[in-house]
């Protein structure tokens, strides 16, 4: 049984730099954390992918579609089946007045956001700082080592992974024809974090499940956080 475009399924995955054979990622916490690459508000354990949607790189998409539940699988991508060639264009000098007029104190590997896109600090030197916006692996050539845990069928769970994925955790899910209806919790806390959350578990869901035209959150609002009382 191989996977088509718009199947969901859930993975494992260890992703190592070929030319020094260096962990850069893993699904796996203890390994994480044994190779020096765990990060605190990474999420570990199975990962949910919809094979051809998804913001998988192409080498990995590509081989889950030959693959079985259960299967594991080595590949080797090459820079372009994974993050890319290194694009020169992306590596920029600025100067350092820049950062301190809004308060910030550049040095090598911090990260920000230049226009919608992540770049990373290299030097700063001399009033002057040097900035990439390539992804950090970019030119990299790369192994995968991929398990396939499990592929999910039903639309509920498809969506309550989905929501699950994105730190949006709906108390119940019900699908009618091409409507979903997602009700949240009431104690759950209103506050920046939830509403980016909400926005990007529904742009995903209409993105991800061609079926679904429609998308309702029921969420309730009470003065202090108590629930109203009924009459």
């Amino acid at each position: 049984m191989s996977f088509k475009d718009g199947d969901f399924v859930k993975i494992e995955y260890t992703a190592w730099r070929a030319a020094d054979n260096q962990i850069v990622y893993t699904t796996d916490e203890k390994k994480a954390r044994e190779s020096g690459v765990y990060y605190e508000t990474a999420k570990y354990g199975p990962q949910l992918v919809v094979v051809g949607k998804s913001n998988v790189i192409k080498g990995l998409a590509d081989a889950l579609k030959g693959m079985n539940v259960s299967e594991l699988r080595k590949v080797e991508l090459e820079p372009t089946e994974a993050f890319g060639e290194r694009d020169q264009n992306l590596v920029r000098v600025m100067p350092l007045s820049d950062f301190k007029n809004r308060d910030m104190s550049p040095y090598p590997g911090m990260q920000l956001d230049l226009d919608g896109v992540i770049a990373t600090v290299k030097s700063v030197n001399g009033g002057r700082v040097l900035v990439d916006a390539n992804h950090p692996l970019a030119g990299e050539k790369l192994i995968y080592e991929v398990r396939v845990v499990s592929k999910l069928e039903k639309e509920e769970e498809k969506v309550k992974e989905l929501a699950e994925s994105y730190s949006f955790r709906p108390k119940s899910v019900k699908i009618e024809g091409g409507s979903v209806v997602v009700e949240v919790d009431k104690d759950i806390e209103k506050n920046s974090e939830y509403f980016v959350n909400k926005s990007t578990f529904v742009n995903m869901l209409l993105r991800d499940m061609d079926q679904v035209q429609r998308v309702e959150v029921r969420e309730e609002y009470a003065r202090d956080g108590k629930a109203p009382k009924k009459v």
